[in-house]
């Protein structure tokens, strides 16, 4: 048992892990302790997989949770907002090579070959090694872009395919983006996205 200070406001604590290995003997030791999952975000650019979420739903189950697919989940998505789709690509494409930088060494792009490691690091090698790009990503569903409307159909498809889900963790702040870029990005959301999901709340 944790002692936190200061106490949280809110009593239980919910408590989140990643579900980057989707191991089950990792996902076991989540459910029988009562820790929920997080897919996505900053470490995962294939964005959330059904057979992921499939398996999560069926190891709670297999400890005495019945959910709905996508119970007792965060999936992390990444947006960027602007007047098209074409311009947030070409605007956030820097963005996302930067992030798959960082993380692609530590085994969360799969997939990768090690030439194509050792190409990340290589300016100009890294564009004909093959590497995901920012398209592939807007394709999985990883990121979601273009202006609010878009963004707001995607995520509300992201709702209908896991009704369970309940929480969303969305941002632009991914690797090397500016303050100023971020502090934008999240202006627009709330302004241009958010009132769409509040509305459904009533």
């Amino acid at each position: 048992e944790l002692t936190l200070v200061p106490r949280p406001l809110t009593i239980p604590v919910e408590t989140y892990q990643p579900l980057v290995s989707a191991s089950q003997p990792a996902m076991d030791f989540m459910a029988k302790h009562g820790i929920k999952g997080i897919i996505g975000g900053g470490a995962a650019t294939g964005g959330a997989a059904d057979g992921l979420v499939k398996q999560w739903q069926e190891t709670l189950a297999k400890y005495g949770r019945e959910t709905e697919l996508g119970g007792d989940l965060i999936i992390g998505i990444a947006t960027f907002i602007d007047d098209t789709e074409e311009k947030a690509i070409g605007r956030a494409k820097r963005y996302f090579e930067e992030n798959m930088k960082m993380f692609a060494p530590l085994g969360f792009v799969r997939g990768l070959s090690d030439e194509q490691l050792t190409a990340l690091g290589r300016g100009s090698e890294a564009y004909s090694a093959g590497l995901p790009t920012m398209e592939d990503a807007v394709r999985a569903g990883a990121w979601m872009v273009g202006p609010p409307e878009r963004v707001s159909e995607r995520l509300m498809e992201l709702q209908d395919r896991y009704p369970g889900l309940e929480e969303m963790n969305v941002g632009a702040s991914v690797m090397s983006t500016e303050q100023s870029v971020v502090l934008d990005q999240l202006d627009l959301f709330g302004k241009e996205v958010m009132p769409t999901f509040k509305n459904q709340r009533k």
